[in-house]
């Protein structure tokens, strides 16, 4: 008698793409104070990018946008979009920012971006198409999943010699007939590299340089980067703005594609996935710290002095505060001015509210289980230290790690961070209008993570 082997179950499997340039009146993000930096020029169109992954009875939606931060009403808008056309529970959408620093922002950074609620409406319902287009192509695929290593070309920007995590990861899509479909790639490093080359320039930066490779190298495929867990990492200096800023897509492409021609089959089907809130401390500003900020800036406001600049209100502002004149054409008096102006306006947001905000923050993690497959998404810049925790407690299968995602809380540093009292410590829960984190919040944060993986790899 003749036995019968049944087919292995293929996965549904649906992309697309929306162009979400912004009009040249929109602020692009992330480089200053008060800096008005709207784009003159388009050096590469931002584009929000969607893979939907089904088995026979979930679906499971990965957006990618170029954009900076990505707040939970951005978040909100573009799942109720999507789940009033598809069947994917809204739980089931991650979004993804690049964290392009050419680009506008979805959250508030106080005096660092306005938003421009106008576009911002534009961008998510643009990104909600591209899922509910992905949606509506799916079909039959088989999927796989590789990684490599991207060794010596990031650096930990707090600390010398500190961790990077060098893991690329890549989740590969084909037709039933072998044609390429898709392709995920999720790194972990600032994306700054074009920045400082124009910026006046809307730009994906060095992600897209990625993207439009991957796709050069596999014509068919539709790519889509997820940025990681980065916010205390960068690619090395000599990168950023000169010559040689192109060679941090180049090497991800090499190291993503060798990863591809080598990946292997995603066998255990079923898609499972989880959100749950995570409670991360934060502690109440003094007092005597938000009027010290205060009455600095009213203080330079008035007279114009700089005498000290550099030890006050502006000694955490920016990573490089020294730097700072850099960006208001040298002049000291003007980056001092603006520096000072913020010290008002953060302490305008915090003081009606200093004594009766609670000291806890609450935040959204998501975990993703396709096959034995996983993905796991927070909303912070979270460190890389408290990011190779997650992968050192969760040690089963492959594990892509997603920062930016459904939300913004801004930088959440490791202890040493909070203890040195940091820019990612001091000055991101200023402009993000909080209450700054302690040293138990990043823990929290990685019990959160580990415990959404635990959650899906049971089922949900």
């Amino acid at each position: 008698m003749m036995s019968v082997i049944a087919a292995k179950p293929l996965w549904m499997v649906g992309t697309a793409r929306r162009v979400i340039t912004p009009p040249a009146a929109v602020e692009l993000a992330g480089l200053g104070y008060y800096l008005n930096r709207t784009c003159q020029r388009v050096r590469d169109d931002l584009s929000a990018t969607a893979l939907v992954v089904g088995d026979s009875q979930n679906c499971v939606a990965i957006l990618a946008l170029d954009l900076m931060y990505n707040d939970a009403g951005f978040t909100r808008r573009i799942r109720e979009l999507v789940a009033a056309q598809t069947e994917i529970p809204a739980e089931a959408i991650c979004v993804n920012f690049s964290h392009s620093h050419n680009a506008p922002t979805a959250g508030l950074i106080l005096g660092a971006g306005e938003r421009d609620w106008k576009y911002l409406e534009f961008a998510a319902t643009e990104a909600a198409g591209a899922v509910i287009e992905a949606w509506r192509k799916r079909q039959p695929a088989r999927l796989s999943v590789g990684n490599g290593e991207l060794a010596g070309m990031t650096f930990n920007r707090t600390r010398e010699n500190g961790p990077v995590d060098t893991r690329v990861s890549v989740l590969r899509a084909d037709s039933a007939d072998g044609r390429p479909l898709a392709v995920a790639v999720n790194f972990h490093s600032h994306c700054t590299a074009h920045m400082e080359a124009d910026l006046r320039a809307v730009s994906r930066d060095w992600p897209g340089e990625v993207v439009d490779q991957i796709e050069a190298a596999l014509p068919g495929a539709t790519a889509l980067y997820l940025q990681g867990t980065c916010g205390d990492v960068n690619f090395r200096r000599e990168f950023n703005g000169t010559e040689r800023r192109f060679e941090p897509a180049r090497a991800i492409t090499k190291v993503a594609l060798e990863a591809l021609e080598t990946s292997r089959p995603i066998e255990q089907y079923g898609i499972a996935t989880v959100t749950r809130k995570v409670t991360l401390p934060t502690r109440r500003w003094a007092r005597e710290e938000v009027m010290r900020d205060r009455d600095e800036g009213l203080y330079r406001l008035k007279t114009g002095d700089t005498t000290g600049w550099l030890d006050g209100v502006a000694r955490v502002c920016v990573n490089q505060p020294e730097r700072l004149p850099l960006r208001y054409g040298g002049s000291v008096e003007k980056a001092v001015a603006a520096v000072a102006r913020f010290a008002v306006e953060w302490t305008d947001e915090i003081l009606p509210v200093l004594e009766t905000r609670p000291e806890i923050l609450e935040a959204e993690v998501a975990a993703i289980r396709i096959g034995d497959v996983y993905l796991v998404a927070n909303p912070a810049e979270l460190f890389t230290t408290l990011g190779l925790q997650v992968r050192r407690q969760w040690q089963r299968g492959d594990l892509f790690m997603l920062s930016y995602s459904n939300g913004s809380v801004g930088y959440l540093p490791d202890p040493y961070e909070v203890e040195r009292r940091s820019y990612a410590a001091i000055q991101s829960p200023k402009f993000t209008a909080q209450f700054p984190f302690t040293k138990e919040s990043g823990g929290a944060m990685v019990e959160g993570m580990v415990g959404a993986l635990g959650q899906v790899q049971e089922g949900g």
